[in-house]
């Protein structure tokens, strides 16, 4: 049976060019300092993306995590949305680890959060709370449909942040799909960050990583970070390599992933007892929910699987699809197909 994959973009497999490279890969002790494809990549993301310093960790949430704990003492305060990766799925490690008290306020669906709302909710210092010391958001937004938040809203962010002492996280595992689809330098878009992080292990297909981005004094601290989280990794090059490919060969391919998710959207908006959230996709994230009274998410989730479609329930009603590298514009319509078969819409 052939398997259409749309559960995540971290289904990705490494391309044959990544296999070549990380067989091939000079490697050292990274703890040490030492490995040559590793410093390579690190400078190659930081570059990328404008900023002084790179730091190769294990995940995205590592990442995020080593970030936050650069920038926040224990008993400071980061801004965050109530829809963000970093408050939904990291298993609260800003609080669990490193003693940082979200401030939660509410995601617009385009992924942003209101200014004003953050100008309300920074702390003035006041010994009866915690310090406001971050704003984190994130780009492109998981649960707002892989909505890209624009190089406009986040150099506004920027100004109210740098004007109340602040600084501000990105969560960017998927910055360049937000580039790709805004048509834009993906500097433009972590300008105003003090830090920003990126999957590698997503759209970009290499198998395992993430980068953290920064000042170079930022960077020192997120690799001590990275250390007593047990991140220090040591001939990590043969991953490294893998990283290099996907960043130089890996990201305007994004496009296509994107044109097969607008497919996809328009596709099921035709069918009944489906309403897509958004048709209009952006990126290549869809969510789509199941509105007959006799089926429900789950259930079509399973009856799709049977037939070799994978999706991601995400609740009784709603199922997540993302496109992939694996995921053909073939594949697309085949999936539609299944999928009205099994509606019995066909």
């Amino acid at each position: 049976m052939h398997i259409i994959d749309l559960r995540s973009d971290t289904i990705t497999k490494p391309t044959p060019a990544m296999r070549r490279a990380m067989a091939e890969a000079e490697v050292g002790d990274d703890v040490f300092g030492e490995d040559p494809t590793v410093s390579r990549l690190e400078a190659l993301a930081a570059e990328r993306l404008g900023k002084e310093a790179g730091l190769f960790v294990a995940s995205g949430t590592m990442g995020n995590l080593v970030s936050l704990l650069a920038h926040c003492g224990r008993g400071d305060e980061v801004i965050v949305g109530d829809q963000a990766h970093t408050y939904m799925y990291e298993q609260g490690g800003m609080a669990a680890l490193g003693g940082i008290h979200p401030r939660v306020l509410k995601n617009r669906s385009d992924g942003t959060l209101d200014l004003a709302e953050v100008r309300a909710a920074i702390r003035d210092d006041n010994p009866h709370f915690p310090r406001t010391r971050l704003i984190a958001v994130e780009n492109t937004h998981n649960r707002c449909g892989g909505a890209a938040l624009t190089a406009a809203y986040m150099r506004e962010l920027g100004e109210l942040a740098r004007g109340r002492g602040l600084l501000v996280h990105v969560d960017g595992a998927r910055i360049f799909n937000a580039a790709v689809a805004l048509g834009v330098d993906v500097r433009s878009l972590v300008a105003d960050a003090d830090s920003v992080t990126f999957c590698l292990s997503k759209g970009l297909a290499a198998p395992v990583g993430s980068l953290v981005c920064g000042r170079r004094e930022f960077i020192h601290e997120a690799r001590r970070g990275r250390k007593v989280v047990g991140g220090g990794m040591r001939q990590a090059g043969v991953l490294a390599a893998a990283g290099i490919v996907a960043l130089e060969q890996m990201v305007d391919r994004l496009a296509e992933d994107h044109a097969n998710a607008r497919s996809l959207a328009a596709g099921l908006a035709g069918l009944p007892g489906i309403q897509v959230e958004d048709v209009a996709v952006r990126t290549d994230i869809v969510f789509f929910n199941v509105v007959r009274s006799d089926l429900d998410g789950p259930q079509l989730r399973a009856r799709l699987a049977e037939r070799g479609v994978r999706m991601l329930p995400l609740g009784p009603r709603r199922i997540r699809a993302v496109t992939n590298y694996h995921v053909t514009a073939e594949d697309i319509q085949a999936a539609l197909q299944i999928i009205r078969e099994v509606l019995g819409a066909d």
